[in-house]
């Protein structure tokens, strides 16, 4: 191994010889050996966390350098980061990152349905383009795989899932915190469109946290005390997993075909099957009707949200989050977008801190961190 203390030493042996040389700082360095055209590739490690430092890299640097691949987000010690690698613009460097960052899966996704996607009309009137039959695999065990190429509205994904656990059918509820997602099939209007002009105005009907709290019970509105009525799936979910986590049986569904007419919106997230392998929780879930735009960013967070809280109700760690797709489309007006969102190179997902609590039933959005 040469070992030399000026670039421009490096060079001169670098230019004489057929041996890789690695630049290893500091700054000056740094600068000097990307600033010449000898430099192919660089290996990077992005720290997922604001960090104070007495020196910075201006990021400029690496404008004659393309991103390769990213590798999957890793954790210690509470701290997240992955690996990066960028290739000079004219090189043709393969790369060593074996695992890529799991975010390419959803970017890749978008791309494949541009391609291969048919035209379709919808009940919406817009139109989709659709692919059917997909899978994504998210690694849960040392980050928390919320999007980082899009803003997705997490305090919404946490108190649609706190309503869902508590079996809450009251649009208003979300309403009165901000969060508006259920708020277009819940307006006087929309009820009145599809045959709910008896129900009032935001009360939703036996949708996912009904079904989920209470399968099988007769609905009456949203304000009725449904208290040990139906099935409690979600408690059925957790004896299991504390008690018999070898069960193929753990299962939680929201598709009640004697209901779907008194809800204001049929259930996209169909079912999920929990397992547990050498002490790992895992979900895999079915999704019916995926918009990729906007709902999907969003569902991979509420379940792998909801994975970790099981996980950490039943004392168990987290293994994976299986989102098996049905059909997966995208908005004919969200086209454009994603365009744009494809070409964003992903950051490193975060981790995800849930305060302990006596029961699944008593979280609140400060308790996630």
């Amino acid at each position: 191994v040469q070992v030399f203390p000026r670039i421009d030493d490096a060079l001169q042996f670098y230019n004489t010889s057929n041996q890789k040389m690695f630049l290893t700082g500091g700054k000056g360095i740094f600068e000097e050996g990307l600033a010449t055209d000898k430099c192919s590739d660089v290996h990077l490690t992005r720290i997922g966390v604001e960090t104070k430092c007495d020196v910075y890299l201006n990021k400029n640097i690496f404008s004659t350098f393309k991103v390769n691949k990213t590798s999957q987000t890793k954790s210690e010690n509470e701290i997240n980061y992955d690996y990066q690698h960028l290739i000079n613009k004219n090189s043709q460097e393969q790369s060593y990152i074996d695992e890529e960052h799991q975010e390419n899966q959803y970017l890749d996704m978008i791309r494949k349905i541009m391609k291969e996607g048919v035209h379709k009309d919808d009940r919406t009137g817009v139109g989709t383009i659709s692919i059917f039959g997909q899978t994504m695999r998210f690694n849960l065990a040392e980050s928390f795989p919320l999007l980082t190429t899009k803003k997705v509205f997490f305090r919404g994904v946490v108190e649609e899932l706190l309503r869902f656990l508590r079996g809450d059918t009251n649009g208003k509820i979300l309403l009165d915190k901000g969060v508006k997602i259920w708020e277009g099939n819940g307006t006087r209007e929309y009820l009145d469109s599809i045959g709910l002009s008896n129900r009032q105005e935001h009360d939703l009907g036996p949708v996912y946290g009904y079904q989920w709290r209470h399968f099988g019970a007769e609905y009456k509105d949203c304000q009725s005390d449904y208290n040990n009525q139906g099935v409690d799936q979600v408690k059925e979910v957790i004896q299991l997993l504390k008690n018999n986590p070898d069960s193929r049986r753990i299962i939680l569904s929201a598709w009640n075909p004697s209901d779907l007419k008194q809800m204001a919106l049929p259930p996209c997230h169909v079912m999920s099957q929990f397992f547990v392998a050498n002490g790992k929780l895992s979900c895999m879930m079915y999704q019916r009707s995926c918009d990729f735009g906007l709902g999907i960013p969003f569902n991979i967070a509420s379940y792998a949200l909801l994975t970790q809280m099981l996980a950490k109700e039943c004392n168990l760690n987290l293994g994976e989050f299986v989102h098996v797709l049905g059909d997966t489309h995208i908005y004919s007006n969200h086209v454009d977008a994603l365009k744009r969102q494809i070409e964003r190179v992903p950051y490193p997902f975060p981790i995800l801190k849930i305060k302990s609590k006596k029961s699944l039933f008593d979280y609140t959005y400060e308790d996630f961190e």
